[in-house]
């Protein structure tokens, strides 16, 4: 008799949208990059201070918003310093940023065409995104967040590459939809795997949640 197969803990970044089963909203579809202006609107207010990553863009085709704790956006320098001096990751903080990431999220699979609900403010819909709350003390290394930013790099490079191929994707699946109302499965599969790999680096590099080293995989 012979063992099962074992795998490895999960990573702590967990992303998923659910696949919509169904015929897509066919003018919504055709006029999403204007129908999306009213939430991106909003989303770039909640993110008011914040200032862009190295390379502009990440793989979901977002800016990383990177902010001192004086604006919105993504908390990234403000948590870094507790974590060196006190080790300690204020709670509120790790509930704000794990909060807006799940609403930029949302708003990008909207964008994406993965779902045409319109992206809430607040509840969760079917963008399914969670990371879990660090023990700074115990799990997180107090220097590694200065230079976490740097290990990321080459994932950075790989996601340029990948955003660019989302992109050609989310087209193509723009026309897939205007003619035959669905998303092709593995073209939204693809566009979410982008999408998983890129949260993995924000919540490694600059969300600092965790210490594991993302993995250079699309899959969950």
């Amino acid at each position: 008799m012979t063992d099962a197969p074992t795998t490895g803990p999960a990573y702590p970044v967990q992303f998923s949208v659910d696949y919509p089963d169904r015929e897509l909203d066919r003018l919504t579809t055709a006029f999403r990059i204007f129908t999306v202006i009213p939430i991106a609107i909003v989303l770039a207010l909640v993110s008011a201070g914040g200032v862009g990553a190295p390379g502009g863009w990440d793989g979901e085709g977002r800016g990383f918003f990177l902010s001192s704790g004086a604006g919105g956006g993504v908390l990234i320098l403000a948590p870094l310093v507790m974590i060196l001096f006190r080790q300690k990751y204020p709670r509120w903080w790790f509930d704000w940023n794990l909060n807006v990431v799940r609403f930029e999220n949302r708003v990008a699979a909207y964008l994406f065409l993965l779902r045409d609900e319109y992206p809430s403010t607040d509840e969760e819909q079917q963008v399914h995104l969670d990371f879990p709350y660090p023990d700074a003390r115990n799990d997180l290394n107090r220097w590694l967040p200065l230079v976490k930013w740097l290990l990321a790099i080459p994932h950075l490079i790989i996601l340029v590459f990948l955003a660019l191929a989302a992109l050609v994707v989310v087209i193509i699946a723009w026309f897939a939809i205007l003619f035959t109302g669905r998303y092709p499965e593995g073209l939204f599969d693809f566009v979410v795997g982008v999408m998983r790999w890129g949260n993995r680096v924000q919540g490694y590099a600059f969300v600092l949640i965790t210490d594991r080293y993302p993995p250079f995989s699309l899959n969950p």
